[in-house]
């Protein structure tokens, strides 16, 4: 079948009632947690994750990706508002959507910020469509050795995540395979790493681990800070100028197509795509000097960046079984709670997921649009409720889902563990993200490994002979050069 077809037939997936009404939902919740400063689509879908269990494949996943990409378009209005990312991608839109703002063009900013993400989450959808199927068919040819190697490279890649030491990413990478390997080994039967705690013999949840790294710790790092917000700026008119159309357009395309190649990357996505396009914007631009004055193409670029980079990082997940950052991880732990095991198998024996989620992100990205411009009032009442109201309900809301899974006190006691853990880590400035990937793949790079080993009959150069296999160590240990060098230099430039 063709990809048109095969896509035809994921957009009448999509288009059942149910899975439209979870799409709506994951819009709907994505544009709220982008609009309310300190919360964000990583903690958000660690809450949600023990719904999941109730819901079939499709619509959780279909849910919780919209929440992703919601996310986007709900970040945009702080920042253009209120000079506030709700979200780390639309940091750089405050530059110029503030400014606009200030000057009295807040409707246009958002409009436009709105339009360009709709076109780049159309777009984006058929680059997904058309590139996601030949990738599945590549990574059909792998093996063991070349499943183990190609998550090495995904690992060393997850580095790019972290914002601070690469010392302290690849900590982060090594903690979370420990932390995988807690359970029983399942070759052996042995109990590994358990500490004499039944609970732990089927290994740590990734539910409790999941909402402690991210949704409770972000609470403690919350409330650490004092809250302060400004001024909401006013919105008179929500259409563009034919002018702000004509300066805009030509941004938008181009931001959809770097956000695209972009979103490929692992670490890459959303945030790396937003900055990118604003950069291109400004050298691109005849007055250079005028952006971060209130310039609509330091609106519509990264806007439309984001979004596509956001939607196009589900093709590694989709087709490789890679997740490039923490909300595909997540999503990740989701399908393999309902027994499907993402990778380049996900197209053959789940047609209908794989179709269908793609097909729900061009039903969603118009349905953002429906949310964002007419909800704008209810959205500016939002900002001016204290966070302090918020987070009580969260936290009670984390702790009955955990306790939900299994009935158990310990995933209780497991949840604030994690969340006291994720706190500190912020605090020594280790990014749990690198953490949960690692977790999340630690026990497939383990089967892969001694799958290999096997077939070797225990020969370790099977990595190394088989040409997939070498040639994508050999990118690992490129990239992990490009990382280490550029630091040990800097370090040795301050030592003298």
């Amino acid at each position: 079948m063709s990809v048109l077809g095969d896509f035809w037939g994921g957009l009448l997936v999509g288009l059942q009632w149910g899975n439209l009404f979870y799409c709506f939902l994951g819009a709907l919740i994505g544009t709220l947690i982008g609009v309310l400063p300190g919360l964000g689509p990583v903690p958000t879908i660690a809450m949600l994750l023990p719904i999941t269990f109730y819901l079939s494949p499709v619509s959780a996943l279909i849910m919780l990706a919209g929440i992703y990409y919601g996310a986007q378009y709900g970040g945009s209005t702080t920042a253009i508002l209120v000079n506030l990312p709700g979200e780390n991608s639309s940091v750089i839109t405050c530059l110029d959507g503030y400014q606009m703002a200030r000057k009295g063009e807040a409707g246009a900013a958002l409009a436009v910020a709105a339009l360009g993400s709709l076109f780049a989450g159309i777009f984006a959808t058929f680059f997904i469509a058309v590139m996601a199927p030949p990738l599945a068919n590549v990574a059909l040819l792998f093996g063991p050795a070349e499943n183990f190697s190609l998550m090495i490279l995904g690992l060393i890649a997850a580095i790019v995540l972290a914002q601070g030491s690469v010392l302290k990413a690849l900590g982060m990478i090594v903690f979370g395979l420990l932390l995988s390997m807690v359970g029983t080994d399942v070759n052996s039967g042995e109990p590994r790493l358990a500490l004499g705690i039944s609970d732990l013999l089927d290994g740590i949840g990734f539910v409790p681990l999941a909402m402690g790294l991210f949704a409770v710790a972000e609470i403690i790092k919350n409330l650490e800070q004092p809250e302060h917000r400004e001024q909401i700026a006013k919105v008179s008119n929500l259409w563009p100028t034919r002018n702000d159309f004509r300066r805009s357009w030509p941004a938008v395309l181009r931001g959809s197509g770097i956000g695209a190649i972009l979103g490929l990357l692992p670490g890459g996505g959303a945030m790396l795509s937003s900055f990118v396009a604003y950069t291109v914007e400004k050298r691109l631009s005849p007055h250079p000097e005028k952006f971060g004055t209130g310039m609509i193409e330091g609106v519509a670029a990264p806007e439309a960046a984001n979004n596509a980079g956001a939607q196009t990082s589900f093709i590694p997940f989709l087709t490789l079984g890679i997740p490039g950052n923490a909300v595909l991880a997540l999503m990740t732990g989701a399908m393999m709670i309902h027994g499907i095991q993402p990778g380049p198998e996900v197209m053959t024996k789940n047609p209908d997921l794989f179709w269908g989620l793609i097909a729900s992100m061009l039903i969603g990205n118009i349905m953002l649009v429906v949310i964002n411009l007419p909800l704008l009032p209810i959205w500016v009442s939002l900002l001016r409720v204290p966070y302090k109201l918020f987070y009580p309900a969260i936290l009670v809301f984390c702790c009955i889902g955990v306790y939900s899974l299994n009935n158990s006190v310990n995933e209780v006691f497991f949840l604030v563990l994690f969340g006291f853990l994720g706190y500190f880590l912020l605090k020594w400035g280790c990014e749990p993200a690198p953490l949960l990937l690692a977790f999340v793949l630690g026990p497939l790079l383990e089967e892969n490994f001694r799958r290999a080993m096997r077939l070797s009959r225990g020969d370790p150069s099977t990595f190394i002979t088989q040409p997939i296999s070498a040639a994508l160590l050999a990118l690992a240990l490129v990239l992990l050069a490009v990382l280490v060098f550029p630091a040990i230099r800097k370090r040795r430039q301050d030592a003298l």
